[in-house]
């Protein structure tokens, strides 16, 4: 007799609903198709009653995050404004549960509270596109991936929307085996399934649309060094092609030129990282590259029509 397995949902404050659908809808599918209960599931939230998602539905929970016992699996869903909320009450369940074994997981912008919780040091994880500039500053001892799941890690992590599809369809083909899964994909009409090494969609290869190996590059190169930005000419010098073919490239497919397409790329991570943390204006400066505060202040203007005390300013 297969054994069934209970996850448990803890539903954070304006939670993502597509992710919430994409994580229940699978395990209800794998029972239909099985004709067997492989997986039950129930739903927690901080004042036990309800959880209510970033559109406005309201879903009735089972207990309280401060009820959680044993479980065979714990996932952690948010939303927006994670960076924002509360957290105290579920990191301490979180990190009670995690010394008892009980395997934790996230969805979405999740991984932000497992990673607070301290969970998340020296290993690999997975968060929405949204929050990795603000991630990866914030906890520097996480190993952010792009991909669209991290399922290899002591703790899953799913990036959001329908990558939470993606990781709980290979949480099934794990537990029950491929067939199950493809047929679970199959009744969702969803037939583009993806591994977890998958770069989420907002890949710079993937936003620009373009698939010139150089140019892919050097975007790479380019975000790989927002902290330390080299040359234009240091970055075609490492790629093996003049100056001029990159600008050429640039011009081609982008419409732009490499130097400010580099500024533009600075700039929007040192927005991010204004609007989604806590950091001083320095310490964001100094982040994107800039090398002093006036630099930064004057082009930061020219770009959004605000220097960046009145972008905080704004926010407070």
């Amino acid at each position: 007799m297969t054994t069934t397995q209970h996850f448990v949902f803890a539903l954070v404050d304006r939670f993502t609903h597509i992710a919430f659908a994409c994580a229940v809808d699978p395990l209800r599918i794998a029972n239909l198709i099985s004709g067997e209960e492989l997986y039950r599931w129930s739903y927690a939230s901080l004042d036990g009653e309800t959880a209510r998602s970033s559109d406005g539905t309201v879903v009735q929970t089972h207990g309280a995050f401060a009820d959680l016992g044993a479980s065979d699996r714990l996932m952690v869903l948010s939303g927006i404004d994670v960076q924002s909320l509360d957290h105290t009450a579920l990191i301490g369940v979180l990190r009670r549960l995690d010394r008892h074994g009980v395997p934790i997981g996230a969805l979405c912008s999740g991984a932000w509270i497992l990673a607070k919780a301290g969970l998340l040091n020296g290993s690999e994880a997975a968060i929405h596109w949204e929050y990795h500039d603000a991630f990866t500053e914030a906890f520097p001892d996480v190993q952010l991936l792009r991909n669209v799941f991290v399922a290899d890690a002591r703790h899953v992590t799913a990036s959001g929307g329908t990558a939470t599809a993606d990781l709980m369809l290979h949480l099934i083909a794990q537990d029950h085996g491929e067939d199950l899964a493809v047929a679970v994909a199959d009744q969702m009409v969803y037939n583009a399934v993806r591994a977890a090494t998958a770069e989420q969609r907002v890949s710079l290869q993937s936003r620009n649309g373009m698939r010139n190996a150089h140019l892919a590059a050097a975007l790479r190169h380019m975000q790989d060094t927002i902290e330390a930005p080299v040359s234009v000419a240091g970055i075609a010098a490492d790629l093996g092609i003049s100056t001029r073919q990159l600008e050429r490239l640039f011009g081609k497919y982008l419409n732009t030129t490499p130097k400010k397409y580099y500024m533009d790329m600075r700039l929007e991570r040192a927005r991010n990282l204004l609007v989604q943390t806590e950091m001083s204006v320095l310490d964001v400066a100094a982040a994107c590259g800039f090398e002093t505060p006036g630099h930064f202040a004057r082009v930061y203007r020219t770009a959004y029509g605000v220097t960046p005390m009145m972008q905080v300013a704004r926010l407070g």
